[in-house]
């Protein structure tokens, strides 16, 4: 139910005080990536660039069955072989429980994981790891092992891992989480909320539409692996240099499970070859370090791509029943929301991205009424965790359909509908105090809000009005039609998330910007040092970055839920603002003037009305470091959000049909976004034109395929269709700009809104097309055909 602030007059569809301030010089603009030449010729370096002389190659031994127990495991022959240093098993590492999800302390993910257990979960989980001279010695190492198992039943259902008679997946006594929780039933997590009446809602709509709705399995399929090397500096400290999101969040886990100080440990974080938040995980770096501590070597891990697929993180699948009532006029009465997802064998993000199912979508609409009632379940699957859209991808997919399919009960266009329901600036949703991540949430008004003209904007570039139900009468096979949705996400954890920088000056009056932050593949580096250059008044290439290096950089809870530009970009503006104010007690103590009398120049201050009298940055450094009160010029800031303002989006898309062959082909996709001040609008189209494709596999070709033994069938890119340009549909970004002012420059979040879009939209556009609802995904041609039968036997 989104509701009016008390001291909030009513708005309209242009919404209030959205609108950006005057331009400014380096924000807003889409200067080039400051590594995208590195990028570019290869001399970037990832983590598998800078691998020692005498590094050992780690391999992990995987289970082959779903759900077993260890009777017994010899590893005497593998110790024995020639070239092997290492070998790990549950019986020769501390069993310490933990999270491998890389969250904020403490870690709202029930500790129910281990190095190494004598129980296995799921086709892929860990039973043991080599360190040896060689690939080939650690493989034939890893075939000396002998393993005696016990087979146990295994549920690779989650309806069905809640019957009472269901295996038990996790029944170690120490395990445990301080939030809700009951292994025994097969529960990591579960959440509620209640707003109104539900029952008495629905009975007053004059219609109501819902149904069951399903989210499946799918990979985060990065270019880069998973892949980690650690090693001992000369001080005998554990240096862990690793592909990840999180590199702060990764050095606490890895000394909890290690049984060290985190004071042992250092993290660095080299380039990254996608995340997509399957990095927000600790999957190597603990058995990585493990081994070195235990052979005193250089040892370098990778997972395969089999491996990534199965032994990484996926997409949490979610089973959705949904019901909404509506009015005549359009006003929606109730939203009943009801879902069970599916966490695989480990409880890694299982309750906060299932809180992010209600909290990131039903806070988008007017409705008095609404119920949430979700569960996330333990089977005998490959574990799921972070993906980009974090739980919204799922609620939408099922909401946005129900949308659409409202509308149309009531003889209305699904644009109206959504300009007359959705949340607007200046106004709540009790949702987002009812729904948080791992705690209450937070009540916060929707201050800037652009949704409206996304919508209205999207409409007249898709040409909705010209192509919305318009191709279902097309003669032959092929039928065209139109589907949109609207959403919502967020930026940063409220009250949770933090993020630090520090700016120090430099004498050539150029500043060093040191940050945790976590550049992806995103551009955050170019978007922080846009924030800092704008902030001093220099060019870009006047910032020198040191990030994501846990001795170098300040803390920064990483790169999850869509915080780097929102959060680590206000700390950086907020250090670069401190550093600018001591430099101007510098600068006025230099010309004989009061600070507040001078002026911001490019890369000078100048006492106001006098131009001519100024000094510029490099003779404030040096007037600083070398002949005049000396001290370092530095800032520092920490920030911290207190609301979690939502980026906006309308998606438009259009679909082509084979009624023969069940094929559907994407054929034109708009998006118009408000993402606050894009700060650089290019890698903000970019962000969005990826996050497109990426969902549009998802939607049409991506899915894992299991045997009745929980066994992958298509862990490869020959089976697994992951979409490329060539399969791209035209894309078109609409930056809708308007003015969030908790963010720095008014800017919003943008990388994961996208993502949730192409579900529901391409959903609807089928149904526009040949009439049939596809609420199980992928929609491939099977599924098409299948609904296309159905209908007919219905019809006839």
């Amino acid at each position: 139910m989104a509701t009016k602030a008390p001291t909030t007059p009513a708005t309209d569809d242009r919404q209030k005080s959205t609108k950006a301030p005057s331009r400014t010089q380096v924000v807003g603009h889409s200067v080039p990536k400051v590594d995208g030449l590195a990028l570019a010729t290869g001399r970037a370096q990832f983590t598998a660039d800078e691998i020692p002389k005498g590094t050992l190659i780690g391999m992990l031994l995987l289970s082959p069955h779903a759900h077993a127990r260890i009777r017994s495991i010899d590893t005497s022959a593998a110790e024995a072989l020639p070239g092997v240093h290492c070998v790990l098993h549950h019986g020769n590492v501390p069993r310490i429980a933990h999270t491998t999800a890389g969250q904020g302390y403490p870690e709202p993910s029930p500790y129910d994981t281990f190095m190494f257990d004598n129980k296995v979960r799921f086709v892929g989980d860990r039973v043991a790891a080599v360190a040896a001279e060689t690939r080939e010695i650690a493989l034939k190492a890893l075939s000396l092992i002998k393993v005696e198992y016990e087979i146990l039943p295994a549920v690779l259902d989650p309806e069905q891992a809640l019957a009472p008679d269901a295996p038990i997946i996790h029944d170690e006594p120490d395990i445990s989480s301080f939030l809700p929780f009951d292994p025994k039933r097969n529960l990591a997590a579960w959440a509620e909320a209640t707003v109104g009446d539900v029952e008495k809602g629905l009975a007053e709509a004059d219609v109501v539409v819902g149904g069951e709705f399903e989210t499946h399995y799918y990979a985060h399929a990065p270019i880069e692996p998973h892949v980690t090397l650690t090693y001992l500096d000369p001080n005998g400290r554990i240096v862990i240099r690793t592909s990840t999101q999180v590199p702060f969040h990764c050095r606490r886990i890895v000394a909890q499970t290690l049984g060290i100080p985190v004071r042992q440990i250092r993290v660095i974080k080299p380039r990254l070859g996608g995340g997509f938040g399957g990095k927000q995980e600790i999957l190597l770096e603990d058995v990585c370090a493990m081994m070195t501590l235990r052979t005193g070597r250089p040892v370098f891990m990778e997972l395969n791509r089999a491996q990534e697929f199965t032994s990484s993180r996926t997409r949490h699948p979610m089973r959705m029943w949904v019901k909404m009532g509506v009015k005549k006029n359009g006003d929606i009465t109730a939203i009943d929301f009801r879902g069970i997802l599916n966490t695989g064998a480990y409880g890694s993000h299982a309750l906060t991205v299932l809180t992010n199912v209600g909290s990131k979508c039903l806070g988008l609409l007017h409705c008095p009424n609404i119920r949430f009632d979700g569960k996330s379940v333990y089977t005998n699957l490959p574990v799921a965790g972070a993906y980009r859209g974090y739980g919204a991808t799922q609620g939408m997919m099922a909401l946005g359909q129900l949308i659409d399919e409202a509308a149309r009960a009531i003889g209305m266009d699904p644009v109206d509908f959504c300009l007359r329901n959705h949340i607007r600036a200046g106004e709540t949703s009790p949702i987002f105090k009812a729904l948080g991540e791992g705690r209450e949430g937070v009540d916060m008004t929707i201050a800037s809000c652009g949704l409206a003209e996304c919508i209205r904007r999207g409409a007249k570039a898709f040409g909705w009005k010209e192509r919305r139900g318009k191709g279902r009468n097309l003669p032959g096979p092929i039928k065209r039609g139109a589907g949109m949705v609207i959403l919502m996400q967020g930026s940063s954890i409220p009250e949770i998330d933090m993020a630090a920088a520090i700016v120090k000056l430099n004498d050539d009056g150029s500043v060093n910007l040191y940050s945790g932050a976590t550049d992806l593949g995103t551009g955050a580096d170019t978007v922080l040092s846009q924030i800092v250059a704008e902030t001093l008044h220099i060019p870009v290439n006047d910032v020198i970055l040191t990030v994501a290096d846990t001795d170098n950089s300040p803390f920064d809870t990483g790169a999850y839920a869509s915080s780097t530009t929102y959060l680590s970009g206000e700390a950086a503006r907020r250090a670069a603002q401190n550093l600018l104010e001591e430099m101007r007690r510098v600068a006025a103590e230099a010309l004989s003037a009061e600070p507040d009398e001078l002026s911001l120049g490019e890369k000078c201050f100048y006492v106001k009305g006098s131009a001519r009298k100024k000094i510029s940055f490099e003779a404030i450094a040096r007037r600083a470091l070398y002949a005049k009160n000396q001290q370092q010029l530095v800032g520092h800031a920490s920030a911290i959000s207190h609301v979690s303002p939502p980026p906006f989006a309308a998606h438009f898309c259009e679909v082509e049909v084979d009624t023969e062959t069940g094929q559907v082909r994407v054929t034109r996709y708009v998006a118009a976004v408000d993402c606050g001040v894009a700060i650089n609008p290019k890698l903000a189209e970019g962000q969005t034109e990826g996050a497109i494709l990426n969902s549009i596999g998802a939607a049409l070709t991506e899915e894992y395929m299991f045997n009745s033994e929980g066994r992958m069938l298509n862990p490869t890119f020959n089976y697994y269709k992951l979409l490329t340009a060539a399969d791209a549909p035209k894309i078109e970004t609409i930056l809708v700009e308007t003015h969030e002012p908790t963010g720095p420059y008014g800017a919003k979040s943008v990388s994961e809104i996208n993502t949730n879009g192409p579900l529901p939209a391409i959903a609807n556009a089928i149904y526009d097309a040949v009439g049939v609802r596809l609420r199980k995904s992928p929609y491939t041609p099977e599924r098409v055909l299948e609904a296309l039968e159905e209908a007919k036997r219905a019809k006839d």
